[in-house]
């Protein structure tokens, strides 16, 4: 079984030349379960220059959907993967992008974990929403297009939304407009709250978190 580690945004670069690649320890773990980790660095992530970068103006989520889908393909060319046990997490833009692929590709992964997840980059904050898809104004037809609750409906596999209540990065407003959109299609998800946490679940909560999220992985794809 194979877990997809997403995050893809800008400003960031995931796999690095530096210890353990810049893998978390947590991974090692799932490794030591029979678990295959894949981290992909998509276009518009961060070192590899503006053209690089600058190919998700104005279309946050299309470039790089195409990238970690090319990522799986990679991987169901491996002998010891098996394409039918595929799950993803990730957190904040991650979050974005897991949403987006168990919605706007569904059934290429049983699971998927999606931490503080951007759902529709209007309630995002502009100084950084608005550098890189313009005003709602400006490119209704991007925002639109990446507005996951537009794509409720073709759900398919395991969803679980995790939130912190006082998140002021990703406001909590992303995560309750998905889950009514769930609720009016009449699609089943899970969802957990971490109560008095901001963006991201910090301290000894942090160990209950990561037993949430493996444990779920685990479950949903076995």
């Amino acid at each position: 079984p194979v877990l997809v580690y997403v995050y893809g945004g800008p400003h960031a670069q995931m796999v690095t030349n530096s210890f353990n690649a810049g893998a978390n320890l947590w991974m090692n773990w799932l490794a030591e379960q029979g678990y295959l980790v894949f981290t992909l660095d998509n276009r518009g992530s961060a070192e590899r220059g503006f053209a690089f970068e600058s190919q998700i103006h104005r279309r946050l989520g299309d470039v790089e959907m195409e990238d970690q889908l090319s990522g799986v393909e990679f991987l169901k060319s491996l002998p010891f993967v098996d394409e039918k046990r595929l799950a993803v997490h990730g957190w904040s833009f991650g979050g974005f992008m897991t949403t987006s692929l168990m919605l706007r590709h569904p059934g290429v992964f049983n699971a998927g974990v999606a931490g503080g997840p951007v759902t529709d980059w209007k309630y995002y904050e502009v100084m950084y929403g608005e550098r890189y898809m313009d005003r709602p104004s400006e490119n209704p037809d991007g925002y639109a297009k990446n507005a996951l609750t537009n794509y409720t409906k073709d759900l398919s596999g395991n969803l679980l939304l995790i939130h912190g209540t006082v998140d002021d990065v990703v406001v909590l407003q992303h995560t309750y407009s998905l889950i009514k959109k769930f609720v009016e299609d009449g699609k089943q998800i899970d969802f957990f709250a971490y109560p008095m946490h901001k963006h991201n679940v910090v301290g000894k909560d942090r160990a209950h978190l990561m037993e949430k999220v493996l444990s779920y992985i685990l479950e949903n794809n076995p």
